[in-house]
């Protein structure tokens, strides 16, 4: 019974109920569990509140001022094609007198269209980044608080002694993030970054901007047997690594 217990605990079925995303068939045996075993309960329990935490540090708020933007354009669509159609309708009883009224007409309609193709494209680009992180956010929670998750302490070389870092790998779900507590000083011109290397080639994964925060974590590329490396590189980053700079290295 407890190797039963211990087999449903080590999956990632309860991360997955609580985050709405298990089938009908799972969720009923999630629940059935929890009901039947109190060690399940305990942790379906300790999981909800660490969920609750996870998402209140990391609620994203819509950009300000986005909402009252919308509405404002909204608005403005609707005046805009009540006037179009007004005008539309005058311009067809006089449309001998004025035939050139309905051309420029059509060119304010078409202005207006496009006006609202921008709006919605930068609000369906706003969507598919809220979707993104929100993946993103899903997948830390699942990689902190799974069992089978395997954490590796980092330390710098000879150049940057005072480098700390924890690499947190899931060899299971296959994700790997890192968190970077502390980055020695070093001149304003230049900058830590981050890079893999997966299957014989660099992945560039950007300028670490900052340290310190313990809950900031950084994606990294998951594959059997990568490296992931720190280097210095001028301010701005580079699009190749500087071999020479490397201050640590993550094997994975």
């Amino acid at each position: 019974m407890k190797d039963k217990i211990k087999k449903f605990l080590d999956s990632d079925l309860l991360e997955q109920y609580l985050l709405g995303t298990t089938t009908e068939l799972e969720s009923l045996q999630v629940e059935r569990y929890i009901a039947m075993y109190p060690e399940v309960r305990d942790t379906y329990n300790e999981l909800q509140e660490n969920l609750e935490l996870f998402a209140k540090q990391y609620a994203i708020e819509a950009p300000q001022g986005l909402k009252d933007k919308i509405h404002s354009r909204i608005k403005s669509e609707r005046v805009g094609r009540k006037k179009f159609f007004n005008y539309a309708i005058a311009a067809s009883i006089a449309a001998i007198m004025f035939a050139g009224i309905s051309t420029f007409f059509w060119s304010q309609n078409q202005g207006l269209q496009e006006e609202n193709s921008v709006v919605s494209n930068k609000i369906k680009l706003l969507e598919e980044n809220m979707k993104e992180q929100l993946e993103d956010v899903r997948n830390q929670f699942i990689v902190l608080n799974n069992p089978q998750t395997k954490k590796y302490n980092v330390k710098g070389n000879q150049k940057a002694k005072e480098l700390k870092a924890v690499a947190y790998i899931n060899p299971v779900k296959k994700l790997s993030y890192i968190n970077v507590s502390k980055l020695p000083n070093i001149p304003e011109s230049q900058c830590f970054q981050m890079w893999a290397e997966v299957n014989g080639k660099m992945i560039n994964l950007g300028v670490i901007e900052e340290a310190g925060d313990q809950q900031k974590l950084m994606a990294l590329p998951y594959a059997d047997n990568a490296v992931g490396y720190i280097t210095i590189e001028q301010k701005g980053g580079n699009h190749t690594p500087n071999v020479d700079n490397i201050v640590a290295n993550i094997a994975y």
